[in-house]
């Protein structure tokens, strides 16, 4: 028996209310991304190096001078996952290592200005729901966003010492088919097309000028 068999219109709302609701009763199995629970951690770094990597153009001429950092995403890799259900509980402990990768503009001794990337890194350990066990394995994901308003370079190691403000947005997920009511398919209006009218304002002035002569005294 498939889905579309299991189906009794007895479950709809209109057939309560006698009234079918233009298609509201419609069966659609969809696929999507349950979340089942998440978390946001925002922080600021303090004395955080970033280490460059890929510079461009490739021979700068040190010392660099530190211009602006942010993400180049809005996704962190997560590693070294670790997931300890907890007893008696729902939640479960989560350890992650976040990796959230950055693109760092700066000028060299020379006055040219150049790119590189860089890694920031966050270990997060926060308590969060996670779904019994399936069949089907659940992820978890990070959305994450990183700005770098100010760094001093290092002479030392040709990396940037930064202050570096993070929100990352943990995820417990899993892709999984809802059957869902629906209406039917949406109706899509024609788009409007942009247009500059470049003519504007000039078609409006008066054909010969409208002001009055001088007044006299």
């Amino acid at each position: 028996m498939s889905f579309f068999s299991n189906f009794s219109s007895d479950h709809c709302p209109g057939a309560i209310t006698g009234n079918p609701m233009n298609g509201l009763c419609e069966k659609v199995c969809i696929q999507a991304e349950k979340i089942f629970d998440a978390g946001i951690v925002q922080t600021r770094l303090e004395n955080y190096t970033l280490t460059l990597t890929d510079l461009s153009p490739a021979d700068p001429t040190y010392p660099l001078t530190f211009v602006s950092a942010r993400s180049l995403t809005g996704t962190g890799t997560v590693s070294g996952l670790s997931v300890e259900r907890q007893p008696d509980s729902a939640c479960a402990r989560v350890q992650a290592t976040i990796t959230i990768p950055v693109e760092v503009v700066y000028t060299d001794a020379a006055g040219r200005e150049g790119t590189a990337t860089g890694n920031v890194v966050l270990n997060e350990d926060v308590l969060m729901y996670v779904p019994p066990a399936s069949v089907m394995p659940f992820t978890v994901t990070a959305v994450a966003s990183c700005v770098v308003p100010e760094g001093t370079f290092n002479t030392a190691d040709n990396s940037f010492t930064v202050s570096a403000c993070v929100t990352c947005i943990l995820k417990v997920a899993m892709q999984v088919e809802l059957l869902v009511p629906a209406y039917g398919y949406c109706a899509i209006p024609p788009a409007q097309e942009y247009s500059q009218e470049v003519c504007s304002g000039f078609f409006e002035l008066p054909l010969y000028p409208q002001g009055k002569g001088c007044a006299k005294k």
